[in-house]
């Protein structure tokens, strides 16, 4: 399983590398921002709220212009740029409470997302080349994992600062500043990414959408929309849920959602082998398929324990896919547009994701635990049949040339 890894070519493993700290950087910042400003800086919950939701419309506010951008002036200079801005974020929310330099760092950070997400995967697409693509982009996935898992056990650091005689709150801006230093660490190795000519110029200053690859990404925004409109209903609420559902508080909670993270990781690895199976699609489809049945069985399990062990199931079975579909989709659009079409596919997720949270807080809040789940299998279900429909008959490059 592991000689499909040691495969991939060099620049694109440089990359998923390098990666690695930006992104654990930024999944600090949704793991401990929430509690960080309004219980250690001293601000409300409300304009912490406010602060993360400013992050999520950022993103799909700039994920597209950022991804056309991308493809006409050069990816990598996008992810350099997003690098040093994950930077600045982190040392902002570290040093200052001053409401409007807040909101800015938040716009930073929404800006620093888009730059990673629609320039990287088209980069890692490019570096990768067609036949370890699938591999590269699990590869990616995994370590992506392993760090947002690890972004919750880092908060700890804070106890070790504090054995050295600082306060709380010096403690953990501490934090936040040796992570934000050690992303700018990485930023002359970029530097070694080299980008064809061809990639980085190809598309018309007059072309604002992705042309070529139109009715590909339409097909898959209709299915990324349901699943992301329903995954929001619960997803993140998860903590919130289990406290309403079995009384048990985020410190109990949380550990269970993060070794899901684990399991994302250690499983992802066998995706590319799912994939050469079946093939892309049938992957997808199978694995998404399977997550429905656990997803409906968490809010009927009787207690705490056996919620917590189908949940952590159902998300590592769904985030299976996560990696084959972003394989599927910079498979099947144009070379040329991979920039644009990644920034497409951030922008359909994180905004009807975002509405969608909202929704299903209040029905929590109003008891109906159970609703979420069961509207979200319904929007699931029409997603999965939608994409069997759009890409049965889809192949990638790498499939033409080694029929299934």
């Amino acid at each position: 399983m592991f000689g499909q890894y040691r495969s991939i070519p060099g620049q694109a493993k440089l990359l998923i590398a390098l990666s690695f700290i930006p992104g654990f950087a930024l999944s600090l910042i949704y793991t401990d921002l929430s509690y960080f400003l309004p219980s250690v800086r001293g601000l409300s919950i409300t304009f912490t709220g406010l602060v993360i939701t400013v992050m999520g419309l950022t993103v799909v506010a700039t994920s597209i212009p950022f991804g056309i951008l991308a493809d006409r002036y050069g990816r990598r200079k996008f992810i350099i740029i997003g690098n040093l801005l994950a930077s600045i974020t982190l040392a902002s929310f570290a040093l200052t409470t001053s409401p409007v330099l807040l909101v800015l760092a938040a716009v930073v950070e929404g800006s620093t997302e888009a730059a990673f997400a629609s320039a990287g995967t088209a980069l890692l697409a490019e570096k990768a080349g067609e036949a370890h693509r699938t591999a590269a982009f699990s590869l990616s996935a995994f370590l992506s994992s392993i760090g947002m898992g690890l972004s919750g056990f880092a908060i700890s650091l804070v106890l070790v600062f504090q054995s050295f005689g600082l306060n709380n709150v010096q403690a953990h801006i501490t934090l936040y500043l040796v992570l934000a230093a050690s992303s700018v660490a990485v930023t002359p190795l970029l530097f070694r990414i080299s980008e064809s000519r061809t990639s980085a110029k190809a598309k018309s200053i007059r072309e604002f959408m992705p042309r070529k690859s139109r009715d590909v990404m339409v097909k898959y925004a209709v299915t990324a929309v349901l699943i992301a409109f329903g995954a929001g209903l619960f997803v993140p609420l998860m903590t919130l849920w289990f406290q309403l559902a079995f009384r048990v508080p985020d410190t109990v909670s949380g550990p269970v959602i993060g070794v899901s993270g684990f399991l994302i990781a250690a499983f992802t690895l066998g995706a590319p082998n799912l994939a050469r199976r079946f093939g892309l699609v049938k992957s997808i489809v199978l694995t998404q398929g399977l997550s429905m049945v656990f997803m409906l069985a968490v809010p009927i399990a009787p207690t705490f324990a056996t919620a917590g062990g189908i949940y952590i199931i159902r998300t590592f079975v769904m985030n299976f896919s996560s990696p084959l579909g972003t394989s599927l989709i910079m498979g099947l659009v144009d070379k040329d547009e991979r920039g644009a079409a990644s920034g497409i596919s951030t922008a359909i997720w994180r905004f009807p994701n975002s509405i969608s949270t909202v929704i299903g807080s209040a029905m929590m809040r109003k008891g109906m635990l159970a609703l979420p789940f069961y509207i979200a299998s319904v929007l699931y279900s029409v997603s999965i049949c939608l994409f069997w429909l759009f890409f049965r008959k889809a192949r990638v490059p790498e499939e033409i040339e080694q029929p299934q």
